[in-house]
């Protein structure tokens, strides 16, 4: 029988340490006006050395503070000469745990302890994401199944459906079909049931395999017939599958009492104030941003803490506190504005691409992904995620959300075409306008869309009208 014993090996290896001050970058960014306001005069609260610059101040006071903060800076040991964004994947920041580190990690703890955490600052997430995101975080499945799962849920709209495309999602060949099927089943095993469906019929499949697996009716009517269910041809569909027209109705029931939109369970929206957190003015014939600094508080160190601190007498405990609460007074001045920096640059790269749509509308708005700006920028694309999420733009065309801005290219990521949303819009406008007595059909939009120099097949046509949940040819038809 052999010894089983302790073995103690010794192994060497790389690990990203995510420091309390790039955490709060990382926090700052992603809060809007409202709630960065909210956030500062929490913090005032809770750092005595914070105070609000005030109109009284005076010169000497603020050349002698940014004197001492200057100073103070270049004793912090987070100094990044260039965007310190740059240097780290952010994108992986919440699913990492942060290890302080070093001979300062107990000072570091205490610091992040008595002060609010900058999460409950955030707006809130889509109650869908985080529902969706923790059960991920309990299920055990490989790094690519997890990190596929973990885009599906990123690409779920407000119902629940998956609006990527499988290109999209398997990322060029970075993943396999397998991974991408068994990523998909993980997700349409979650709570609720029929999330991660690309369509309704699917949808309505989950929930019936799910909740009333004998029932092979009431699927196959759902498989085969659901444009019928929709258009209420209920003999047809008994006539059709050789059933009792009261059997056929009793499986409707079962189907009535699906959920045809379960994200909307965990995403109710609740209406809030919007402010916008920049300006896009013409400027000269051209086009600038600029930040929205109205009531937003403007920080100072207190001179009387300073001086507390200079003084050679003030007892040991009483100084190493006050210096901990600059050394965290000073870094959140500086995520401040590191903050302002990056939504700065953000915001020059959209108005610099999107120009047209600021001058003549949303039919002008052209093809631009986050990645894209990202690039152009410098930072990871997480980071622009983070800067244009919550936030909002006074524009020639109205308080827009920055988000609005991007969107795919007709053709894919890849593609340099229309805008998808400029497309939808057209789609639907065509609809709009047509002849209820004879709606054109989806062959039809495509012939009128190839004419006017946007080539996309009927299928695609199909898909995207769909998506913008409009009734199909015959049941936009109204009799005379």
């Amino acid at each position: 029988m052999a010894w089983q014993g302790l073995k103690l090996n010794l192994r060497v290896a790389q690990k990203q340490i995510l420091t309390p001050g790039l955490v709060q970058m990382v926090s700052v960014l992603a809060l809007n006006r409202l709630e960065l306001r909210e956030m500062i005069n929490q913090e005032m609260i809770a750092n005595p050395v914070l105070e609000e610059l005030s109109e009284e101040a005076t010169q000497s006071d603020n050349y002698s503070d940014e004197t001492f903060l200057k100073a103070e800076t270049e004793k912090l040991p987070e100094k990044p000469e260039a965007n310190p964004f740059d240097e780290f994947d952010v994108g992986s920041f919440f699913n990492q745990y942060l290890d302080t580190g070093g001979d300062g990690g107990q000072s570091q703890e205490r610091e992040v302890s008595e002060r609010p955490s900058f999460e409950k600052f955030l707006s809130s997430p889509s109650g869908l994401t985080d529902h969706l995101a923790w059960q991920l975080s309990m299920t055990i499945c490989s790094e690519a199944v997890t990190e596929l799962a973990e885009s599906i849920i990123g690409n779920l709209d407000e119902n629940g459906y998956l609006t990527a495309s499988t290109e999209e999602l398997v990322q060029n060949g970075k993943f396999s079909q397998d991974d991408l099927d068994d990523a998909l089943a993980v997700v349409q095993d979650f709570d609720p049931i029929g999330v991660g469906a690309r369509d309704l019929r699917e949808c309505l499949l989950l929930q019936l395999k799910a909740f009333d697996p004998q029932n092979t009716l009431a699927q196959q009517i759902v498989s085969e017939h659901l444009k019928q269910v929709q258009s209420n041809q209920l003999k047809e569909i008994a006539r059709a599958l050789n059933r009792p027209l009261e059997v056929v109705k009793r499986s409707l029931e079962v189907i009535k009492k699906l959920d045809p939109r379960p994200g909307l369970r965990y995403n109710k929206t609740e209406p809030r104030l919007v402010e916008p957190d920049v300006y896009f003015r013409r400027v000269d014939d051209q086009w600038q941003v600029f930040l929205n600094e109205d009531d937003m508080p403007q920080l100072r160190l207190s001179p009387t803490y300073r001086r507390l601190l200079a003084r050679d007498a003030a007892d040991r405990d009483v100084r190493n506190y006050v210096k901990e609460r600059f050394t965290a007074a000073i870094q959140l001045m500086k995520n401040i504005e590191q903050r302002k920096h990056t939504i700065l640059r953000v915001c020059q790269s959209i108005i610099a691409r999107q120009g047209e749509y600021l001058d003549h509308g949303p039919d002008a708005l052209k093809p631009m992904m986050i990645k894209e700006v990202a690039e152009e920028v410098g930072v990871h694309p997480s980071t622009v995620s983070r800067a244009v999420a919550s936030k909002y733009a006074h524009t020639s065309q109205g308080v827009l959300e920055l988000r609005s801005f991007f969107s795919e290219s007709v053709n894919g990521p890849e593609g340099s075409g229309m805008s998808l949303l400029t497309l939808k819009r057209l789609v639907k406008k065509m609809i709009e306008e047509e002849d209820t007595t004879k709606p054109l059909t989806d062959e039809q939009i495509a012939k009128k869309l190839d004419d006017a120099g946007i080539h996309v097949t009927r299928r695609t046509v199909a898909k995207y009208r769909e998506d913008m949940r409009i009734p199909s040819t015959h049941q936009r038809r109204v009799k005379s």
